[in-house]
């Protein structure tokens, strides 16, 4: 299979960890030599619920003998998707009450650049310095890496960079500002938290310069912080919402939540300001139903606090500088880049999966299912222990 996949399958970079699958379950990846690999990565925060939560398969499979697709998103009312956006609604704060639905989480990033200069008029648009939205166009254009874009321009023009957690930069947010987009908890730059109110003081900034501030949640949403979305622990509620990653529990999907006054104007002049073919699609709002259902009626929310707590109480080492994070959102930062290389990479030969951050490249991703257990957290960090002990 390796093979072959190596020769028809586009790859992303030229050494791919290239584990064979047979199956998964909970929080177990299994290869084709049926090895059991624990999943400390939950396909980047994508499977909220582990591998194939009964659950989310039912809906999943209830969906299919119904229907799968049948119209372009907008156009029909299709059940799985109005019944996940009220009660999305119903536990989101006011003014966030519309959602519209895509396929992915840089969709959705650029469905809410768009609709941030549709609403204001304004084309400024400003990020923060390390930040990671994406990889389409648009989604690119608000990273501050020239080394990934450079190869890639001319990309969207009128983009300014801010310091994450840096009052000073505030400033730079005037009356010919768009949106503010930030990652409620930097992802690609390590993990970062933002301090000292500084939300809620970029929030009252764009309020004053008539600005909307765009939270991208696609990695902390969905109960891996402790809370259904990070921001619920800093006081800052966004005008525009982006979410994604953990919503469908491993089906591809993105949204951007915002109010009705706002969203509104995506459907006149012009109309189909956006458009998606298979946003919406039924059998992955059948998916992120159930996952949300589960979220919402278990204590997988409020237990990820208590397993963030034993991770850092377990993971004490001379080579561990640091855990960055929240909940079940965490990133060791080791002693040097090599430490964090070799510790994925023999983690995995111990058939522990571990990965790497997109930027800061001392750090260790840990953000495995929400439903792992006690015991698997103490199996995994068994091991890593042993590793760095080892090296």
């Amino acid at each position: 299979m390796n093979k072959d996949f190596l020769k028809y399958q586009a790859q992303t970079s030229p050494y791919p960890l290239g584990m064979e699958v047979s199956h998964s379950s909970g929080s177990y990846i299994y290869d084709t030599k049926g090895n059991a690999h624990l999943d400390f990565v939950a396909g980047v925060s994508a499977c909220t619920l582990g591998h194939c939560h009964p659950n989310v398969v039912a809906a999943i499979k209830e969906q299919v003998d119904k229907y799968i697709h049948v119209m372009v998103y907008g156009e029909y009312a299709q059940s799985p998707a109005t019944i996940y956006t009220k009660l999305l609604a119903d536990n989101l704060p006011a003014p966030l009450e519309v959602t519209y639905l895509v396929n992915s989480g840089t969709e959705a990033i650029e469905g809410a650049l768009k609709l941030a200069r549709r609403f204001t008029g304004r084309s400024e648009i400003i990020a923060a310095k390390s930040a990671y939205h994406g990889n389409t166009m648009g989604s690119l254009s608000l990273m501050d890496f020239e080394e990934r874009k450079s190869v890639f321009r001319p990309l969207l023009p009128d983009i300014y960079h801010i310091q994450f957690n840096n009052e000073a930069d505030l400033k730079k947010i005037t009356k010919r500002t768009a949106c503010v987009i930030l990652e409620t908890i930097q992802g690609g730059a390590g993990f970062i938290v933002p301090t000292n109110e500084y939300l809620k003081k970029v929030k009252q900034r764009c309020k004053d310069m008539g600005a909307l501030l765009i939270l991208d949640e696609i990695q902390p949403g969905f109960g891996r912080t402790g809370k259904l979305f990070a921001f619920e622990h800093f006081d800052c509620v966004p005008d525009i919402l982006v979410i994604g990653k953990g919503m469908a529990s491993g089906l591809p999907v993105g949204a951007f939540t915002a109010s009705k006054e706002i969203m509104h104007t995506l459907s006149e002049n012009p109309k189909m300001g956006h458009i998606t073919t298979f946003g919406g699609n039924p059998v992955i709002a059948a998916s992120s139903l159930a996952t949300l259902n589960v979220l919402l009626n278990s204590n997988l929310i409020t237990d990820t606090l208590k397993k963030e707590t034993l991770f850092k109480s377990l993971l004490k080492h001379p080579k561990i500088k640091e855990i960055r994070g929240k909940g079940l959102m965490l990133a060791l930062i080791m002693d040097s880049p090599e430490t964090a290389n070799v510790l994925v990479l023999k983690a995995k030969e111990k058939n522990l999966i571990l990965f790497w951050l997109l930027f800061e490249n001392r750090a260790v991703r840990i953000s495995p299912p929400l439903t792992i257990s006690e015991e698997e957290i103490k199996e995994g960090c068994t091991i890593i222990l042993e590793l760095l002990n080892a090296m």
